[in-house]
């Protein structure tokens, strides 16, 4: 476990040569730490100050700007200091050393949320959608993770441990008073409080079932030059004839959409104008929407002509992570490709059925989205309290013991509180924080 009263600092930004880099510092008077290095002296009061640093080793200071948080108005519920200085790797390497040098520690991995954990400031559910957030893929991931990171997992959790807390304290306090046989809470009462209870776990349930799919399916676009053949594959792939085909360039003047199996799994496949110097504004007007739909793409399925060599433009696309680009050969009808694309034929079918397989593995690395591990533990938990709940329930209408009723009440709190982390082990964050970068 981390050393809460230990101040700790690391890069934030991303490293590497930059407009601005951004040096995080965190912990008990932290500002403290900063005399010597930075003038004009910090106030006592949250604000951005701008002033000059001086660091051993430069012969000259060095502009910068200090953005200070007091506790515990802040992020991690201790005094906060961010460091923006040019993105200068030396320069940042100098101001780190300094401010270890001063008393500071070098932070592990994920410990500015830890401290914000620890400090109340977040719940387990909202600081593993921290890491959602910096992990996502795609507009849909990240919405995933805001929505839970704004409590959309947790708040409906805290109305829910606080009737079950009030009902465990109602049937213990009967326990404690069973000699004078008071009936604190009817049997009707009980069934319709577990009954109401079961109800919104079940509902926590399914929405972490809809967090982990995909708000729509896997996006492919056929990009590439005019008569490049896109159109004759997406037919081809399509099993019907949707986009017009000719072997004048240019006949595509809009993006087609058809949705199409691929081993199983739903695929938007998009139709788009070729990429040309264009000569009209109608012309001008379709490739736009075409590049449009190849940015927003999940994979681009690049075309290109057999015999054709790679344009600038294409090869910028093959050298694009995000999104990744995959390179046809396209009218390999005798089933020989003459470069280091995949060779397909829309006339003949050949490579086609490799093809699709190309597009499931595809579909199917980014289908984990990027708050799965939040989202397995939370519904590994829901599944027992929901079991927890039901043998309470039972208990109850069978006139079970009520120290029965108590055990399944105390079991299903168990889970719900190892959710949100109010019931917490140092192996369980070790786990979820590890899996942080540093200066988060």
């Amino acid at each position: 476990m981390i050393d809460p009263r230990q101040p700790v600092v690391a890069l934030s930004s991303a490293p590497g040569p930059g407009a601005r880099a951004i040096v995080r510092l965190t912990g008990p008077s932290c500002p403290t730490l900063l005399r010597g290095l930075f003038q004009p002296a910090l106030p006592e009061r949250r604000g951005r100050y701008p002033g000059m640093l001086t660091l051993p080793g430069l012969s000259s200071p060095v502009p910068a700007e200090v953005c200070l948080w007091k506790a515990p108005r802040s992020y991690t519920g201790q005094d906060l200091v961010e460091i923006h200085v040019l993105s200068s790797p030396p320069l940042v390497d100098l101001l780190i050393a300094a401010l270890l040098d001063a008393g500071a520690k070098a932070a592990g991995p994920g410990e500015f949320t830890l401290r914000a954990f620890l400090a109340g400031k977040l719940d387990l559910t909202r600081a593993e959608a921290v890491l959602g957030v910096i992990d996502a893929g795609s507009r849909d991931e990240l919405a995933q993770a805001l929505r839970q990171m704004a409590g959309g997992v947790a708040q409906p959790l805290q109305q829910l441990r606080e009737d079950l807390l009030n009902l465990l304290a109602d049937v213990e306090a009967g326990l404690d008073f069973a000699d004078e046989d008071l009936d604190l809470v009817s049997t009707e009462e009980m069934l319709k409080r577990l009954g109401k209870a079961l109800a919104q776990v079940t509902l926590v349930g399914k929405q972490l079932d809809r967090r982990g799919l995909a708000d729509r399916p896997f996006r492919v676009v056929l990009a590439g030059r005019p008569n490049a053949g896109k159109s004759s594959l997406f037919n081809a792939l399509a099993n019907r004839s949707a986009a017009l085909v000719s072997d004048e360039p240019g006949t595509t003047r809009d993006f087609l959409v058809q949705r199409i199996d691929c081993d199983g799994i739903a695929v938007d496949l998009v139709d788009t104008a070729g990429w040309s110097a264009s000569a009209s504004e109608i012309d001008s007007q379709a490739q736009e929407l075409g590049r449009g739909e190849a940015g927003s793409a999940d994979l681009i399925l690049l075309c290109l002509e057999r015999g054709h060599e790679l344009t600038a433009e294409e090869c910028q696309t093959l050298d694009t992570p995000h999104p990744p680009a995959l390179l046809l050969e396209t009218k390999c009808d005798d089933g020989r490709g003459s470069g280091p694309g995949l060779a397909t034929s829309a006339t003949t079918g050949w490579g086609l059925a490799q093809l699709r397989r190309r597009i499931a593995e595809a579909a199917r690395e980014q289908a984990r989205p990027a708050l799965a591990p939040s989202l397995s533990r939370c519904k590994h938990h829901v599944t027992a309290c929901l079991e927890a709940l039901r043998r309470a329930h039972s208990s109850v209408l069978f006139q079970e013991p009520p120290e029965l009723l108590a055990l399944g009440l105390r079991e299903a709190l168990d889970q719900l509180g190892e959710m949100v982390g109010a019931i917490c082990t140092d192996d369980l964050l070790d786990r979820i924080f590890s899996r942080f970068c540093i200066g988060k």
